[in-house]
């Protein structure tokens, strides 16, 4: 698709800066946009950014700034909380295309801090809604995630399920931006795009995911926790199929369902401009098996502290991507294995361990 003027939120975030990255390299035109909030390490996202092109030392809130690597990238610290700020910045911009990755993340740190979930992945989804409603927006792209298939047990997860029994507020919140979204698409045509993401992991990951936690307690010879006893099973995402992914979806902008029955109703289209989409592995992998590609690339022993399940968890994902195969010819494919070692040998390098 020719060159395009993209917002990207949560660009200091994982997905959010590696999508950033390849965009900015592909030619379209890229404002980033972050909070860039404490919920871990803020170093990290330095890092990100400093990748990108950006002196933290020089970020300001509500100030956009130039990339001192790429002319055709800028960013703005913003909380997609602050409407009146949001609102003034869309106003400045044209943008073809939204892609919303800004979110308060984590199944777990919702049982500790829910307001966070309401404020950030709530009202801040309200507020990118609002704004591309006004602004005429071509095409909204945001996450939402595997998480809201809750109590669902029948596997693979398709798309076409019920997900109306979410277990975490985390979940609940994703569930609610699908609705939201389904709403503006609706009502004032505008054409969104929901992913489901699957277990993210790779290079730049975020230290509260279980591949970074792993990584870091064996190479400190400290104990790994492995809830559910161990009987978990994950469909592993390799970060560059997501963005493969994200990169194929933004070009299509969805269109009306033309046999959707209100009888009979696809969770998954509907008569307005709305899609939802699976993005997985389509092969999950037992955490266990996991944990041993790990150990082989680290080249030590993990001390395993065997947990109950926690509360908000789920057993197993395992993602139905038919929709991507259907109208992409597309599949997320990369091996565990492979991910795993350049996981880690970005870790080694970063931390310089």
């Amino acid at each position: 698709m020719s060159k395009q003027k993209i917002l990207i939120t949560g660009t200091a975030g994982f997905i959010g800066f590696h999508l950033t990255k390849k965009l900015v390299e592909e030619g379209h035109d890229i404002v980033g946009l972050d909070c860039i909030n404490s919920y871990y390490d803020i170093n990290l996202k330095h890092g990100r950014l400093s990748e990108l092109g950006f002196d933290h030392q020089s970020i300001e809130y509500n100030k956009e700034v130039k990339s001192g690597l790429f002319e055709n990238l800028s960013f703005i610290k913003l909380r997609l909380e602050d409407n009146e700020n949001i609102a003034r910045f869309f106003e400045h911009h044209p943008f073809d295309t939204v892609i919303n990755l800004a979110a308060q993340a984590g199944v777990r740190y919702s049982l500790e801090n829910p307001h966070s979930y309401i404020e950030s992945n709530i009202t801040g989804f309200l507020n990118i809604l609002e704004a591309c409603r006004y602004q005429k927006v071509g095409h909204l792209v945001y996450a939402s995630s595997s998480s809201v298939y809750g109590m669902n047990e029948e596997m693979p997860f398709s798309v076409h399920h019920s997900v109306n029994h979410p277990i975490s507020l985390y979940a609940a919140s994703k569930k609610s931006n699908e609705m939201m979204a389904h709403s503006y698409s609706s009502l004032f045509d505008l054409p969104t795009t929901g992913l489901r993401f699957f277990t993210v992991y790779g290079p730049w990951g975020r230290p509260d995911m279980a591949l970074f936690l792993f990584t870091k307690a064996i190479l400190e010879d400290k104990p790994i926790d492995i809830f559910n006893m161990g009987n978990m099973l994950r469909d592993f995402t390799y970060v560059d199929d997501i963005v493969n992914g994200i990169e194929k979806i933004k070009d299509k902008i969805p269109a009306a369902n033309p046999n959707w029955d209100g009888k009979n109703p696809d969770p998954a289209t509907s008569k307005a401009p709305y899609q939802i989409y699976n993005i997985g592995n389509n092969k999950p992998v037992k955490l266990m098996d996991f944990i041993e590609a790990l150990e082989e690339v680290l080249g030590k022993k993990a001390k395993k502290n065997m947990m109950p399940m926690q509360l908000g968890d789920v057993p197993a994902t395992f993602a139905d991507v038919a929709g991507l195969v259907k109208d992409f010819g597309y599949k997320p494919d990369t091996d565990y294995h492979d991910g795993i070692r350049r996981f880690v040998e970005w870790y080694r390098s970063f931390y310089n361990k």
